[in-house]
């Protein structure tokens, strides 16, 4: 009883260090997110120069996940995740060495882009895998949902500080911001259990017993036999690359369509990470949810709504002021749409997927989840410059609602949740008694 109440004792200090460690390495990344954004768009004024900055970091992590995944199911994840983040410490302290010696340049910042995806990737991966192993079972939908806000509180935080103090200082401050964040959170993960509630069959002793390709092919193999994931990764890739015409279409829309004032247009934005942290708070103090791929299901067709939705004010005249209220609106609910799919989801995968095998199936999600994204920003950025952006996004936001459907009918549901059978059984069992 003693060494059960160390444990819980021990995985509260995980639930805390590992927050506070997301929310400090999350604001320096999106504070040098913001900073680089800046710079590429003064420096060049060019939309596909800062598009081949959005690629760096998205091409990279894509390809390379598959290999995280591997490494963080047979080595150390506490050590893959430390390393990880002290390679992001060493690349933006690179980066700052080339800005004072020699000036900063696009190729300086395309690298450092390039590392620090692949190293947030793993370092993501790891940490993923490693949520059961933190905290006990009672308590993974609250440190998802404390991750989750640690992430949107950067999210609303950062652009205000960065746009107080970029023209205001120098880059190197920027840079000098991110590595001591950086820092501070590879010395908060130092001091984490791992292992704590750890259920790993397979010893963990630096050395592979199988090879690469043996064991990419295993949790492909682990995949095939649970037939949920696999619908929850088709979903990802489909929905992902629908929602494309979203993510291109909204600022499209917003800024080229109906001139929308950039401050207004930068508080719709705040209006979706304030939409994600609320969702995230209360996701965190409710008890886990039950059903957890109906509510997602139930969240995804909202999504596909929204999507259409935002299609309105070019159909129909509205103030500016209007326009503006409207699409706060639409950019909070948005944001707990997301995080209505991403939590109880992430929950669910947690319990589902054996500990052994936690890195390469999450690896495999992320890669699917990113692999068409590129592609869709790519082909609707073609759509918008020749097709009218309102039936584009009606369009997009019919086919959205359409595959949530059909990868997620009813038969589907039941399957992930059979206890619906039961409680239809049981209450169509009363209705005929009455």
């Amino acid at each position: 009883m003693m060494e059960d109440r160390l444990k819980l004792k021990k995985a509260t200090y995980h639930l805390w260090t590992f927050t506070i460690s997301k929310l400090i390495s999350s604001f320096g990344a999106q504070i040098y997110s913001f900073a680089v954004s800046f710079y590429i768009l003064q420096l060049t004024g060019s939309a596909t120069s800062f598009a081949a900055n959005l690629i760096c970091n998205i091409l990279p992590r894509t390809l390379a996940a598959p290999f995280a995944g591997y490494l963080t199911d047979k080595y150390s994840r506490k050590i893959i995740a430390i390393t990880s983040q002290a390679a992001t410490t060493l690349a933006i302290a690179g980066l700052l060495t080339v800005t004072v010696t020699s000036g900063l340049s696009l190729a300086a910042v395309y690298t450092t882009s390039c590392i620090l995806s692949l190293t947030s990737m793993f370092s993501g991966v790891a940490f993923t895998s490693s949520i059961t192993g933190l905290v006990d079972k009672e308590r993974i939908q609250k440190a998802m949902s404390l991750n989750q806000m640690s992430i949107s509180f950067a999210a609303i935080a950062s652009p205000a500080v960065g746009g107080l103090l970029y023209g205001a200082v120098s880059m190197p401050v920027f840079l000098i911001t991110y590595m001591s964040a950086s820092i501070i959170a590879i010395l908060l993960e130092s001091t984490m259990n791992f292992t704590l509630f750890a259920n790993r069959k397979v010893e963990v002793k630096g050395e592979a017993k199988e090879s690469m390709w043996q064991s990419m092919k295993a949790g492909i193999q682990y995949l095939k036999q649970n037939s949920l994931i696999v619908t929850i990764i088709w979903m990802a890739l489909l929905i992902n690359f629908l929602f494309g015409a979203y993510e291109v279409g909204y600022s499209f829309i917003l800024i080229e369509k109906l001139k929308m004032a950039s401050r207004n247009f930068g508080f719709t934005q705040g209006a979706f990470a304030i939409g994600m942290l609320v969702l995230s708070v209360y996701f965190s103090v409710r008890k886990e949810v039950k059903f957890p791929f109906r509510l997602a299901k139930r969240a995804f067709i909202g999504m596909g709504i929204i999507m259409g939705g935002a299609a309105l004010p070019i159909l129909i005249s509205m103030s500016g002021t209007a326009v503006f209220v409207y699409y706060l609106v639409i950019m909070f609910t948005l944001g707990t749409m997301i995080i209505t799919v991403n939590t109880p989801i992430q929950v669910m995968l947690q319990k589902q997927i054996e500990d052994d095998f936690k890195g390469r199936v999450f690896s495999i999600v992320e890669t699917m989840a990113m692999a068409l994204m590129p592609l869709g920003m790519v082909l609707y950025g073609f759509l918008y410059d020749v097709f009218p952006a309102q039936w584009i996004l009606l369009l997009s936001a019919s086919l959205f609602v359409a595959v949530t459907l059909i990868l997620a009918r009813p038969s589907v549901v039941r399957r992930a949740h059979p206890e619906l059978s039961e409680e239809k059984s049981v209450s169509g069992e009363v209705a005929r008694n009455f």
